[in-house]
């Protein structure tokens, strides 16, 4: 069975390295990037089951990368994003909510709890895809129906 890929992007190297270490310990792949646009790049190309991101970053930061993985249609499959940032203003974490973050944990935060959030986000993958595959086939069902009213 191959292992739970997980990426985590922060711009901070010591916090990146601190937090790789010790997710990785728990069984985990890990696949860091140093700022959004290297983030976007690998949700790309490694397709990570979870996606960690921090808000505050060079180059693209955390909300245009969850935008776009939001705006682009999953090619194998639907990834939870955790934002993990120092922003505690409610309206940072509702832009985040409202771009569909999956959840939010502010910094400093406890490695248990991101430890937590990714076994909650692994948990949720099975709903998410039974969930698409109804929406699959009701969307399937209406289209049939509407080219039998046009015939």
């Amino acid at each position: 069975m191959e292992k739970i890929k997980i990426l985590l992007a922060d711009d901070e190297k010591d916090i990146r390295d601190i937090m790789a270490k010790k997710i990785a310990q728990e069984g985990y792949t890990v696949i860091t990037a140093k700022d959004g646009q290297d983030a976007w790049e690998k949700i790309q190309s490694e397709d990570p089951d979870v996606v960690l991101l921090d808000l505050n970053m060079p180059k693209m930061d955390g909300f245009e990368v969850l935008q776009k993985l939001r705006q682009t249609p999953p090619s194998k499959k639907w990834q939870p994003v955790v934002i993990i940032s120092a922003r505690t203003e409610l309206q940072d974490m509702q832009r985040g909510f409202s771009l569909e973050a999956d959840h939010y944990l502010t910094k400093p935060c406890n490695i248990n709890d991101i430890l937590k959030a990714i076994k909650l986000m692994l948990n949720l993958i099975p709903q998410h895809k039974s969930h698409l595959e109804i929406q699959s086939e009701e969307n399937k069902s209406a289209k049939k129906d509407d080219t039998k009213k046009a015939s």
